[in-house]
C-alpha cells in the first residue's frame, strides 16, 4: 500500500493560454518534508497553486490520499486536509493574532479553541502577541501565524511557498526551525524554497524544476551532494 498522501501524476497545468507544467509528477508521502527547488520561472510556486485548487489541471491527475482532487475549490480541499501558506498576503494584517487563527478555523465545526490553545503552546510567541495586530509582526513572526493559521484545520498537507523570502538570514533560520517544528505534528510538508540549499538542509527529499518539469529528484542528501545539481541550480 502507498504512503503518497499528495501526488501529482502527468500534470500539465498554467495561467490562461500559458503553460507552465509540462508533464510533471511528483509525491509527497506521510511525515515527509520535501522541497522544491529550481531557477525562477521554473514553475514551483504553480506546482502548489495547482495542487490547492487555485489552477485546475489541463491534464493530469492530482492525488490526495488516492483521490483525485483536481479542480476541486480551494476551500473544500482545506477542509480534506491540505493548508496552504503562500507567499505574501498570508495573514490579516489589520486583524490580531487570535483573530486570524479564528479567521484560519472557520470551517470547523467544533474544537476550535482547543486547537487555537495547542498552536499557543507550540508557539509561545504567539500566546505573547495574541491581541496585537499582525501587521505590527516582524516578518518572521508574521510567517509563524501563516503557519499556525494553516494548521488550524489540523492538514494533513501542508504546501508553503518560500517561506524565507525577504528575511535576513538569521530570521530565516528561525522559520526553517518552525518549518521542522509543523512536519513534527505528524504535518507533510510540500515546500517551495529558492534558497535551495537551506532547503533541502531540513528535507527529507527534492525535486529540482527546470521549464515546468522535473529535471532531478532523490534524498536531499543527495542532491545536494550532486556535482551537476549544485553547479545549475544551487549556486555550487
Amino acid at each position: 500500500m502507498s504512503d503518497h498522501v499528495l501526488s501529482l501524476s502527468s500534470v500539465d497545468s498554467g495561467y490562461g493560454e500559458v503553460q507552465v507544467l509540462d508533464d510533471l509528477t511528483m509525491h509527497l508521502d506521510a511525515g515527509e518534508i520535501v522541497c522544491l527547488v529550481g531557477p525562477n520561472g521554473a514553475g514551483k510556486s504553480t506546482v502548489l497553486k495547482t495542487a490547492f485548487g487555485l489552477l485546475t489541471p489541463w491534464e493530469g491527475t492530482v492525488d490526495f490520499h488516492g483521490r483525485d482532487i483536481g479542480g476541486m475549490a480551494p476551500e473544500d480541499i482545506v477542509r480534506e486536509g491540505i493548508g496552504y501558506v503562500p507567499q505574501t498576503d498570508n495573514v490579516f494584517g489589520s486583524l490580531t493574532i487570535d483573530e486570524n487563527l479564528r479567521m484560519g478555523g472557520v470551517a470547523r465545526s467544533e474544537g476550535l479553541g482547543e486547537v487555537i490553545t495547542e498552536l499557543y503552546d507550540r508557539f509561545p510567541i504567539l500566546d505573547e502577541k495574541r491581541s496585537a495586530k499582525a501587521r505590527t509582526l516582524s516578518g518572521g513572526q508574521r510567517q509563524v501565524l501563516a503557519f499556525a493559521r494553516a494548521l488550524v484545520m489540523e492538514p494533513d498537507v501542508l504546501l508553503i511557498d518560500e517561506p524565507s523570502a525577504g528575511l535576513a538570514p538569521n530570521t530565516a533560520d528561525e522559520v526553517f526551525e518552525d518549518v521542522v517544528a509543523v512536519n513534527e505534528l505528524d504535518t507533510a510538508i510540500l515546500m517551495v524554497e529558492q534558497n535551495a540549499t537551506k532547503g533541502l538542509n531540513i528535507s527529507d527529499r527534492g525535486y529540482v524544476l527546470d521549464q515546468g518539469t522535473v529535471a532531478y529528484e532523490g534524498t536531499a542528501d543527495g542532491l545536494l551532494d550532486n556535482e551537476e545539481v549544485s553547479k545549475l541550480y544551487l549556486g555550487g
